[in-house]
């Protein structure tokens, strides 16, 4: 018999492209079951989702804003009124079982499921646990975690060491380099860098990579430079006329990205982090320092304690970012040491494994 699921939380690709893998392999498995999805009005998530083939649903909510405490003064109206239309989202669409990517959209729909004896699935992409994720985890019926350890989180027999699900574009890609750098329009000679900061893009990173693409040429290398919105105009301006360089404001084919690097720039984001290791590609991580409970430090220094990333603090980019990055592309030792090491973090599978679980509990 059919299911109907909703999956909730978004707020950027790390919680969204999850999200869309999960479902993608639950439908795979059962191909008559139903989905909707139920994000925050006005965040990626209401773009991207539907773009997947999926029907979504914005609830008026708002994280909490750390850096501004005045704006978070209509924070407990919007959860009233979240809860209010979660409610009435439930009425409509009866789901079997509701399963929770993070996210702040995510808690308040995962709450209700909750509340009305739902069956209720998390999945955590981080490496240290985000706060709604920990209060919801208590009552869920099965929490899906990235890494090992995460009992300091979780009730040790609710969690199933998953990994995290990744785009299948990249997971199952069969390019080669030669096909990629000519996607970007890039010579074959040059080693690459790709420098990502995310898809809202990294201001401390496009700045070091800004004040230092003389560098890159000295040394022949080129660069594909995915920059986020913020500022996206001024980063191709300043590289317009350089022939060694590919710059735009996203990535949509990532796929191509990745099998054009020989080494990866990257904030440390779970899925990033994730990505990285399955495609096994030298890199440096920039942790973005503001990151809920600091997670993206805790996600990088996983790989960096084993030897299969290095790292920058995000305050030290300016002045060591590029040379850090150049000096790794110029030394092909350290580049296949840190690959060597990042193999055995990589795992392709994630998603199908979590559809096989939830299946079976909810069947």
């Amino acid at each position: 018999m059919s299911k109907r699921f909703i999956i909730a939380g978004g707020g950027t690709g790390g919680h969204i492209f999850p999200a869309i893998a999960i479902a993608n392999a639950i439908k795979q498995q059962m191909p008559d079951a139903a989905f909707l999805f139920v994000g925050a009005k006005g965040k990626m998530e209401m773009e991207k989702v539907p773009k997947a083939g999926y029907a979504i649903e914005g609830l008026d909510i708002a994280g909490f804003n750390r850096s501004s405490l005045l704006s978070n003064i209509g924070l407990p109206y919007k959860l009233v009124l979240s809860f209010l239309q979660v409610r009435n989202i439930f009425k409509k669409f009866q789901p079997d079982a509701v399963i929770g990517v993070g996210g702040y959209s995510s808690f308040p729909v995962l709450r209700y499921a909750q509340s009305r004896g739902i069956k209720t699935f998390i999945h955590e992409s981080n490496s240290f646990a985000g706060k709604s994720n920990i209060l919801l985890g208590k009552n869920a019926t099965r929490i899906f975690v990235a890494t090992p350890g995460m009992e300091k989180f979780f009730p040790a027999a609710k969690i199933t060491v998953s990994g995290n699900p990744i785009r299948s574009a990249i997971a199952n890609s069969h390019l080669n380099r030669q096909e990629a750098l000519s996607f970007f329009g890039l010579d074959a000679n040059r080693k690459t860098v790709l420098v990502v900061g995310g898809s809202l893009g990294a201001a401390s990173i496009n700045q070091a990579i800004l004040n230092g693409l003389d560098a890159f040429e000295k040394n022949n290398l080129q660069l594909i430079w995915q920059t986020g919105k913020v500022q996206a105009a001024t980063y191709a301006q300043a590289a317009a006329g350089k022939q060694h360089i590919w710059v735009n404001e996203f990535i949509q084919e990532m796929e191509y990205g990745y099998a054009a690097a020989d080494v990866i720039v990257s904030r440390a984001g779970a899925m990033a982090v994730t990505e990285i290791a399955v495609v096994a590609k030298p890199a440096v991580l920039v942790p973005f320092p503001f990151a809920a409970e600091d997670h993206q430090t805790a996600n990088a220094l996983q790989l960096v304690q084993a030897g299969a990333a290095l790292m920058v603090k995000d305050a030290d980019a300016a002045a060591s970012l590029v040379n850090t990055v150049v000096s790794l592309a110029l030394n092909s030792a350290v580049q296949e040491s840190l690959v060597q090491q990042l193999r055995s973090f990589g795992r392709v599978d994630a998603d199908q494994l979590i559809a096989r679980e939830i299946l079976k509990t909810i069947a």
